[in-house]
C-alpha cells in the first residue's frame, strides 16, 4: 500500500513478493519484492544476467517461479498462463519482434486482440474484424501509422515494425503492459518518439483508466526520462528502488552498474 499526495491509501496494481527462480546451481531471481501502482511507469534495469528477463517471464506465466507470489489488483495470479493474464488486463512486448510479416499493419493489430475478445461463438458471428476495427484504426492514428496501415508489416523498416509490435500490445486495452526492451535495435532518432508515445498512452485522458507500464531497457537516458520509479537488479536481487534522481545519486548503483 502507498499513500498519494492527498493521503489516501492506494492499492498496488501489481505486487511481486519473494519471487525466486533457480536453474540448477544458478540463482536467476533471488527473492524479488516490488509494487507497481495504477498509472505508474516502472523501470527495471541491470546488467546482462541480472535476472530481468527471468523476472518478466515469471510475471507473465511463461515460466513458473520456484517461490513467491504475484498479485494483480489483489488477486493471486502466480500460476496463471499468458492467455489468462492477458484476459485479466496484462499485455506485453518481446525483445524480438512478434509481428506477422505477410499481414498488413491493420490486420496485425486485429489478430493481436481477436483471441482475447469475447467467446468463440461470438467471434464466429461477428463482423470480419470481430468489431475491433475502430479500436485498431484509433491505435493506428495514435501511433501515426495511417500511411502504412495497409502495407505488409514485413515491408516496413525495423523501427516501424517495432511500433506495430508495441501497438499490438495495446489492442486488448490492458491495465498493465510489460515492455521488454522497446528501444532495442531502434534507430536513435526514433527512441525519443517511442518515449513520447508511451508517455502519451500512460496519461491518455480519453481512456477509462491510465495504463501502467513495467519497462526493461538498457538505454539509460530513455529509462530515466520515461519512468516514475526505477528498480535496479544485480545478480538476481534488488539493489535499489527509487525515482530516477534517487537512482542517479545512489552510490551503490553508481559503483555497481551506472559508473561514477
Amino acid at each position: 500500500m502507498r499513500a498519494d499526495r492527498e493521503g489516501a491509501v492506494r492499492r498496488p496494481l501489481l505486487k511481486v513478493s519473494g519471487l525466486r527462480k533457480r536453474y540448477g546451481a544458478i540463482q536467476a531471481v533471488g527473492g524479488v519484492d516490488f509494487e507497481v501502482f495504477p498509472g505508474e511507469i516502472f523501470g527495471v534495469i541491470g546488467p546482462n544476467g541480472s535476472g530481468k528477463t527471468t523476472l518478466f517471464n515469471s510475471m507473465l506465466g511463461q515460466i513458473t517461479a520456484d517461490e513467491g507470489r504475484i498479485e494483480l489488483n489483489g488477486e493471486d495470479v502466480t500460476r496463471l498462463g499468458p492467455l489468462a493474464l492477458n484476459r485479466k488486463g496484462v499485455g506485453r512486448t518481446f525483445q524480438t519482434l512478434q509481428v506477422f510479416g505477410k499481414m498488413t499493419v491493420r490486420d496485425n493489430l486485429l489478430v493481436a486482440a481477436q483471441e482475447h475478445h469475447g467467446s468463440m461463438l461470438g467471434r464466429m458471428f461477428a463482423p470480419g474484424d470481430c468489431g475491433l476495427g475502430a479500436r485498431a484504426d484509433a491505435l493506428i492514428d495514435r501511433f501515426r501509422m495511417r500511411h502504412v496501415a495497409d502495407k505488409k508489416a514485413g515491408e516496413l523498416s525495423y523501427g516501424q515494425q517495432k511500433l506495430v509490435d508495441i501497438a499490438m500490445a495495446f489492442m486488448s486495452e490492458p491495465a498493465l503492459v510489460l515492455l521488454d526492451e522497446p528501444c532495442a535495435g531502434v534507430n536513435p532518432s526514433l527512441v525519443g518518439g517511442i518515449g513520447s508515445l508511451l508517455k502519451d498512452l500512460n496519461r491518455n485522458p480519453a481512456a477509462a483508466r491510465r495504463s501502467s507500464f513495467v519497462v526493461i531497457e538498457h538505454n539509460m537516458d530513455f529509462v530515466m526520462d520515461l519512468c516514475h520509479r526505477v528498480m535496479v537488479m544485480v545478480e538476481g536481487t534488488v539493489m535499489a528502488i527509487g525515482t530516477p534522481d534517487e537512482i542517479r545519486s545512489n552510490k551503490r548503483v553508481l559503483d555497481a552498474y551506472l559508473g561514477s
